[in-house]
């Protein structure tokens, strides 16, 4: 039975009484009703367990920051509570939904608990612990193990929903190609996967320092990093879900589970002493509460036409190819004037006579600034928007690229610089440093917008892609594909493309270029999500439509053309610097990528 098949008041995932889907718990043959049933009672008792967790003290002898339980409380059974409603109703997409979304983030809420285990005191968790002295390594409590307990079982009831929701999916048949609200889903997650990588909370405590994901300890840092990479990732599965219960309930559950580890965040800067609100975690909180929201909402024109009447039904579908043109466009230029401020404001401030090194790579921030903002000028011209679009969407890469060689530098120079603990409004009784070294500069803090600004600004380019083969009678599904002979020029571009991150553009006396394959550092992250984006715009060309091809290509070798030119932008900062072979394989690259553009413009072959 597909979307279209489905009989009056029926909705993907979602049957009316009487009907055989109605009837999933209970008769319908495939299906995995004890699995289900298994599944909300691991997901229940992982509440409680976490429930529990939050009534008794994390860490031998230590005490949160305010009186957080009944908050904790609520957060960790509201879940289990709408897993249990679904169930209970028959609604068995949006259980298995609701549970696909909390599993997904347990792993993530899993390591920042375990953080509290390897080093309490250096926990941004205000709500579990606050330390009132110095303290090294202080012992875990016994909060802690429920705690773990119920992110472990609401892991293993995940395991046994995923038969659930794959019945469910091939129960709703075809995904309908208009999609409505849902395809917001993704733009939320990515701002929320960036929130989750900001400071977590401001503060003047000296016992409690605000750091980002990257400054913060091991633990810590890698579950805000899986918590910042599966949030977007568990929403773009539930916008691929052809089934309507599946995807809102993966909807609420990564909201649900995105609220538990923002909200604690925010009551605490608001009603802890010198601790205050910050950006990243109002991000994941707004974030968490919209898809919650979005879960109520309409999912697709099928939903719609059955609530609505007339020619009105056959028009639902998501509004605007206009505004979503516009908000790629303004998103991509907004991300190119925050590269501009990150390359022209200082990105390091001295605490003291000490001079202020320079950074080179700002230089190269510049250049990905007009690499980005150039195309996305584009795609305000109706004719070259779809060109222009696709373009945004690869030349994003160049803001990542530059800006994690920009953090890159700030945060080697900033790691190791003294701290002057009177700032923070208390009296430690030690001889205290005096206050020397460097601090990070509004340029830092320009880079980040501009990082957050691009993610989402290819997160819109990617989804007005979408939008734009809805527009068309046929989907595109007709249309003309690129050359097949494209495929030899688009895999010698691929092996160049890998040579030419993985080895220095250039050389000079002293200087350690970071790479991939040895000497992997900070800047290194920006190389490895360069050279992704621009393999995976590669595998896509062959199976693109002419133009679409030739825009991914041409945005692979304008981000190659960056990667070329750190030559003249940051090694002429270096005294004695040359080209190094990876200059000569980016612009290899970059023209074997422009030739196979010129060829899948130049033939066409219809898809099968």
């Amino acid at each position: 039975m597909t979307s279209r098949s489905r009989h009056p008041g029926e909705t993907a995932g979602q049957a009316a009484p009487g009907t055989a889907s109605a009837e999933l718990l209970r008769s319908e043959p495939g299906t995995r009703p004890r699995a289900l049933l298994l599944s909300a009672g691991l997901v229940a008792a992982g509440a409680v367990a976490l429930a529990v967790g939050a009534l008794m003290p994390a860490v031998r002898g230590g005490s949160p920051g305010f009186t957080a339980w009944p908050l904790l409380v609520v957060l960790a059974l509201a879940p289990a509570v709408a897993v249990l409603y679904a169930v209970t109703t028959g609604r068995s997409g949006l259980a298995a939904g609701l549970v696909l979304g909390l599993t997904a983030l347990a792993p993530g809420r899993l390591l920042l608990d375990l953080q509290l285990l390897a080093d309490g005191s250096l926990a941004s968790r205000p709500e579990l612990f606050l330390a009132d002295r110095l303290l090294t390594l202080p012992p875990a409590g016994p909060g802690l193990w429920p705690l773990v307990a119920g992110h472990l079982l609401t892991l293993a009831a995940g395991a046994f929903a995923a038969g659930t929701a794959r019945d469910e999916a091939e129960l709703a048949g075809e995904l309908d190609g208009r999609r409505r609200w849902r395809l917001l889903g993704p733009v939320l997650g990515v701002a929320g996967g960036i929130g989750l990588l900001l400071a977590p909370i401001g503060s003047g405590n000296a016992y409690l320092l605000a750091k980002n994901a990257f400054e913060g300890p091991t633990v810590a840092m890698a579950g805000y990093l899986l918590l910042a990479a599966l949030l977007p990732l568990t929403v773009l599965v539930a916008v691929s879900s052809p089934s309507a219960g599946v995807g809102k309930g993966g909807f609420a559950g990564a909201g649900l589970a995105a609220l538990a580890v923002g909200v604690p965040q925010v009551v605490a800067g608001l009603v802890v002493d010198r601790l205050s609100v910050a950006l990243g975690s109002v991000l994941v909180t707004v974030a968490g509460l919209a898809l919650a929201g979005l879960a109520f909402t309409r999912f697709d024109v099928a939903e719609a036409a059955e609530t609505v009447d007339g020619d009105l039904a056959g028009e639902a579908r998501l509004p605007g190819l206009f505004w979503w043109r516009l908000a790629t466009g303004g998103l991509a230029l907004l991300a190119a004037g925050a590269a501009v401020a990150g390359a022209l404001t200082p990105v390091l401030t001295a605490n003291g006579p000490t001079p202020v090194p320079e950074t080179p790579s700002r230089w190269l921030l510049l250049g990905a600034a007009v690499v980005l903002a150039v195309p996305a000028l584009f795609v305000f011209v109706p004719r070259l928007s779809a060109f222009a679009r696709g373009v945004v969407a690869a030349t994003w890469a160049g803001v990542v690229l530059a800006a994690a060689a920009v953090l890159s530098a700030a945060l080697s120079v900033t790691e190791d610089k003294a701290v002057d603990p009177a700032s923070f409004g208390v009296d430690l009784p030690l001889p205290l440093p005096d206050k020397v070294g460097y601090s990070a500069g509004p340029g830092v803090t320009w880079t980040f917008v501009a990082l957050a600004l691009a993610a989402v600004a290819a997160l819109a380019a990617v989804i007005t892609g979408v939008v734009e083969r809805d527009v068309s009678d046929d989907g595109g599904m007709d249309e003309p594909r690129a050359n097949s002979t494209v495929l030899t020029p688009v895999v010698a571009a691929a092996v160049l493309a890998i040579a030419a991150f993985g080895t220095p553009v250039f050389t000079a006396p002293g200087y350690t270029a970071p790479g991939l394959w040895s000497d992997f550092g900070a800047a290194s992250w920006g190389l490895l999500g360069a050279l992704a984006v621009v393999l995976g715009l590669y595998a896509l060309v062959p199976r693109s439509r002419p133009i679409a091809a030739a825009a991914a290509v041409a945005g692979a070798a304008l981000v190659l053309g960056l990667r070329a030119a750190e030559l003249p932008l940051v090694g002429s900062e270096y005294d004695g610097s040359a080209a190094g072979i990876g200059f000569w394989l980016a612009l290899g690259a970059a023209v074997v990528s422009l030739v196979a553009g010129g060829m899948a413009v130049t033939g066409s072959r219809r898809s099968a």
